[in-house]
């Protein structure tokens, strides 16, 4: 009851927002044909029925709160309205801040009054420019977020060389292959998923490794991906660390066994296809007599929101003398709260976890995403001293079924 109550108030708030944005629709139209502004009006008034109607339906229709095309399409389409919407509300907003003060200009001093008015006294008109403004720039966002759809499979390789002094000479040249935040669950175009580790293959990598959310929230989510991700093969291994989706934490799982059985059964999609899942531990990479090692260790969020199952107290010690080390840790926050300040023997740590929020802008001399106001490490590179942090923007896609901007990543790291 509650949860439909909930709906109710959100589907008032859309209401009230459809009709704020209406106002301005009048406005931009007033110089059309009655025919015209009439199709205009009953089109922004069916799409605004049908967004409500989807609304109010969610609680009651099992098919909705179930179907991967809803939570992948329609329900990306309803926020992509009401954020258009409310982007060019803020236009609005401003248009009426300057009415307002306008006729405050007119009650203070009538005698001009008259310059303040519209047609024949009828009140203080509002902007055209900026309700163009407004519609324009909330439309412009809608439409990118229909055309992001289109790049969810568009898979980058990012390649980057690092300088370390202290590697060892045999591992000069080592090419290392990162993924991340594969989200599984959210895949539905298994050729697109393949074309992808395809040219992960393509780049011969001597080392792969993934930095965690292998699935939104269940195992089972990788039964029909499991060969595809199978195929990847390095000289020195595939390995592996958990994200914070991993866990199953997002979920309502029937007993608290249920839970722990499905983190099991992630470990064994894990050893299943190959990869050497590092939980808190640690392996050591010989080559020529030289020695580098591997840390991976359980999701570690500095935010409240998200658990610390990592511990390098058990993931560290027995790598003091290594004189290269390399971390596995999904979530970037942990860099800055727990490994600068009290492991300066990390040398490049390797995480996820942002996805760069799947939108945002990005060139070789600019990039910007809103989710750097929550992550001061989001995506790419970063160094403090000699260690480094490389972020990785994901391979798959979670929420929002595409990208904008951001763009899925395979990086291809060259030790030199």
């Amino acid at each position: 009851m509650r949860s439909a109550t909930s709906w109710w108030i959100i589907a008032l708030v859309i209401f009230l927002l459809d009709l704020y944005v209406f106002q301005a629709l009048k406005t931009v139209s007033q110089q059309g044909s009655d025919r015209g502004r009439q199709a205009i009006y009953i089109s922004y008034w069916v799409v605004s029925f049908f967004t409500i109607a989807t609304m109010l339906s969610f609680p009651y229709l099992q098919f909705l709160q179930t179907s991967k095309i809803f939570r992948n399409y329609v329900f990306a389409i309803l926020i992509g309205l009401f954020l258009a919407k409310f982007i060019g509300s803020l236009f609005f907003v401003a248009d009426d801040i300057r009415r307002g003060a306008l006729l405050l200009m007119n009650k203070i001093f009538p005698l001009s009054g008259a310059q303040y008015m519209g047609p024949e006294g009828q009140g203080i008109p509002r902007s055209t420019f900026l309700s163009w403004l407004g519609l324009g720039l909330g439309g412009t966002l809608f439409g990118t977020l229909l055309f992001g759809f289109g790049n969810k499979y568009n898979y980058q390789v990012k390649k980057i060389k690092l300088s370390f002094k202290n590697l060892p000479a045999a591992f000069k040249g080592m090419r290392m292959v990162h993924i991340s935040d594969i989200h599984s669950g959210s895949f539905q175009d298994i050729r697109a998923v393949n074309k992808g580790i395809d040219l992960i293959l393509k780049q011969q990598p001597d080392l792969i490794v993934f930095t965690g959310d292998l699935v939104n929230d269940r195992a089972t989510e990788m039964e029909p991906y499991q060969n595809s991700f199978g195929r990847l093969t390095a000289p020195l291994g595939v390995f592996s660390t958990l994200g914070n989706h991993d866990y199953g934490d997002y979920v309502q799982w029937p007993t608290a066994q249920a839970k722990v059985d499905n983190l099991e059964a992630l470990k064994k999609v894990h050893a299943n296809m190959g990869w050497r899942l590092l939980m808190n531990e640690h392996v050591v990479l010989e080559k020529k007599g030289e020695k580098i090692a591997l840390l991976g260790i359980e999701n570690w969020g500095a935010k409240a929101r998200f658990p610390k199952y990592g511990k390098m107290d058990l993931a560290h010690p027995g790598t003091e003398n290594i004189p290269f080390k390399i971390l596995l840790s999904h979530d970037p926050s942990h860099w800055d709260a727990q490994i600068l300040p009290e492991y300066p023997g990390i040398d490049l740590m390797l995480s996820g976890h942002t996805h760069g929020m799947q939108f945002g802008l990005e060139n070789p001399y600019f990039k910007w995403s809103p989710v750097q106001w929550m992550y001061k490490q989001w995506a790419g590179l970063y160094e403090q001293g000699a260690q480094k942090l490389y972020v990785n923007r994901g391979y798959g896609f979670i929420g929002y079924p595409g990208r904008v901007g951001i763009l899925p990543e395979i990086t291809v790291i060259e030790l030199v």
